[in-house]
């Protein structure tokens, strides 16, 4: 059998494990708070009683997995690099804020309106993300530490940008604060028209499915393609995997530290875009928060592949979009929690076990063939 297909064969079978055990510990779970499994599996797939509440619970589906997606690809790209950047978390609220600012300021038209939020959000997370890149080339700072540090610093800085500079004109009765309202040209249109294909009542909740999905998509192969089929990729895993042999062989990991950390910031800046540019129109004090958190989980699960990232945001997004379900069949919403938990950790772990045995097989077939008994003389 051929090494690829062997090793496939294994990552599969690995997976499919890893699920089962993840289901098995999750109705343990469930069965001590007091719950049945079986009435909390089957509110995963409770979609809703009618047509239009179907079609509300797939769009919410959706557009949770998108920025999801955009999150998973923004700490996958500091993986490649042997990178933790914790600090997406940081950088995509400060970025989210900077553009919905920057996009109340002036009317263009709609491609121009998009285009300069997109640019102003993908900027402000990449030069956040500068920051912990050149303290860790200039000074040594391990980049855990610092984007932590930095990720308090966006959040209260946010907060407070959102109540002061950046504050626009409150509703009377209005509990929030936010940026003033975006115009028209700079909301992306839906793709509710989507579900008349398939003879499906438009959805009517949080603004449809969100036309940053079709963004998203494009972004997921664009990353796919630089990680994958270019010799900035293959410089930026070169380093990760080996600094000082990518050094003799004419690759700067201080510089591509710093490319790969502006990239991963610039990704992470797009991520609150979904939201503001498909629902809110505006960011405010009660935004999206965590996803940069579950973007780390996202992209552990998915192997810090684009598709494998697409699937690992869908199965979240799937999970969390039925707190509303389990809470109606009286199951505790923090068995979503568990199940997303248990579910990383064994993936990784069976992640670890199959390379580990196909690189096993690799070297006794390897070791055959040079006519060798063991895998180690093979190495000696």
């Amino acid at each position: 059998m051929p090494a690829g297909l062997n090793r496939a064969l294994l990552t599969v079978a690995g997976a499919v494990v890893a699920i089962v055990l993840a289901i098995a510990i999750s109705s343990v779970a469930i069965i001590a708070a007091g719950a049945s499994p079986l009435d909390a599996f089957a509110a995963f797939f409770d979609f809703g009683a009618n047509e239009r509440a179907e079609s509300n619970a797939i769009a919410a589906f959706l557009n949770r997995a998108v920025p999801l997606f955009i999150a998973g690809l923004a700490v996958a790209v500091g993986f490649r690099m042997n990178l933790f950047n914790i600090g997406v978390e940081g950088q995509y609220r400060l970025a989210a804020i900077c553009a919905a600012y920057v996009g109340s300021t002036f009317t263009a038209p709609a491609p121009i309106q998009i285009a300069v939020i997109i640019i102003v959000a993908a900027a402000v997370g990449g030069l956040y993300a500068l920051i912990p890149a050149v303290m860790k080339v200039t000074r040594g700072v391990n980049e855990v530490i610092s984007t932590i540090m930095l990720n308090y610093i966006a959040i209260n800085l946010t907060s407070y940008l959102v109540r002061g500079p950046f504050a626009g004109q409150r509703a009377e009765g209005q509990l929030t604060t936010s940026t003033p309202q975006l115009p028209e040209s700079a909301m992306i249109p839906d793709l509710n028209f989507v579900f008349n294909w398939f003879g499906m009542l438009a959805p009517t909740r949080g603004g449809g499915v969100w036309g940053f999905l079709l963004v998203a998509i494009v972004l997921g192969v664009v990353i796919w393609v630089v990680l994958e089929r270019t010799r900035f990729g293959f410089d930026v895993k070169a380093s990760g995997l080996n600094g000082p042999a990518a050094l003799a062989s004419g690759v700067n990991p201080k510089k591509m530290i710093i490319a790969a950390m502006v990239l991963s910031g610039a990704i992470a800046g797009l991520i609150g875009l979904p939201e503001i540019l498909g629902d809110r129109g505006a960011f405010n004090s009660n935004f999206t928060a965590g996803l940069g958190f579950l973007g780390i989980a996202v992209a552990l699960l998915g192997r810090n592949t684009p598709v494998g990232i697409a699937i690992a945001a869908l199965l979240f997004a799937f999970l969390d979009r039925a707190q509303g379900a389990l809470q109606i069949a009286d199951v505790p919403p923090s068995v979503i929690t568990i199940i997303q938990g248990v579910t990383v950790l064994l993936v990784v772990v069976a992640n670890e076990v199959t390379n580990r045995l196909a690189l096993r097989l690799e070297e006794r077939r390897a070791a055959q063939q040079l006519g060798g008994n063991t895998p180690v003389e093979v190495a000696a």
